[in-house]
């Protein structure tokens, strides 16, 4: 398979899988209400990131690519992309009923520290970050790499409003005392951060 069809299969594996394991999850009991602006412009960045690394996006725009990685780098870079898309699904499973596509609390929520979670607080954000970082650095061009910049913010925004959702509906102490020992998108960057 050529490593641009690999690119492409893999992003669709994912979001179609993803999309369709979205019913698996437990009862919502409290969320952040889905209109504030936080939220809007979360979204609103991952969405514009998301066209922005769509391959076409850069042909539209009769951009060109800033360097070549080679048949084998792509390849490389494709198998790094499924690395990550991998990682999303070990966070998810391991996770199992409290995973929300929005910032919810869930019955029965708790803070999980173990399996990926061990390694980061949000292994969902990092897979999906570490597949279109691959992704970028495979396209090689200014809409590419903007798209990594979109997706980024976007993702860190999300992830600060779920910590201090969760800070707050879980108890500062437990999850003050996770924050504390564990990073937050980068294994074995800064803690607490």
């Amino acid at each position: 398979m050529h490593p641009a069809l690999l690119l492409i299969s893999a992003w669709a594996l994912w979001g179609l899988s993803w999309f369709a394991a979205a019913v698996w999850t437990g009862r919502t009991e409290n969320r952040v209400p889905r209109g504030s602006a936080e939220v809007w412009l979360y979204r609103t960045l991952v969405t514009i990131g998301l066209v922005l690394l769509y391959y076409r996006t850069a042909l539209v725009f009769h951009m060109h690519r800033l360097w070549h990685v080679g048949y084998d780098g792509a390849y490389v870079l494709a198998f790094a992309a499924i690395a990550g898309f991998l990682f999303t699904w070990w966070a998810r499973v391991h996770l199992g009923r409290l995973w929300s596509g929005a910032v919810t609390r869930k019955e029965g929520h708790y803070v999980v520290d173990t399996g990926p979670y061990g390694i980061v607080r949000h292994p969902i954000y990092t897979g999906i970050l570490a597949a279109t970082l691959a992704t970028a650095l495979t396209l090689a061009t200014i809409p590419a790499l903007l798209g990594l910049v979109f997706i980024t913010v976007g993702l860190w925004l999300k992830a600060k409003i779920e910590e201090r959702f969760l800070a707050a509906e879980l108890g500062p102490d437990a999850y003050g005392d996770y924050r504390r020992r564990v990073p937050m998108l980068v294994p074995f960057g800064p803690k607490g951060a």
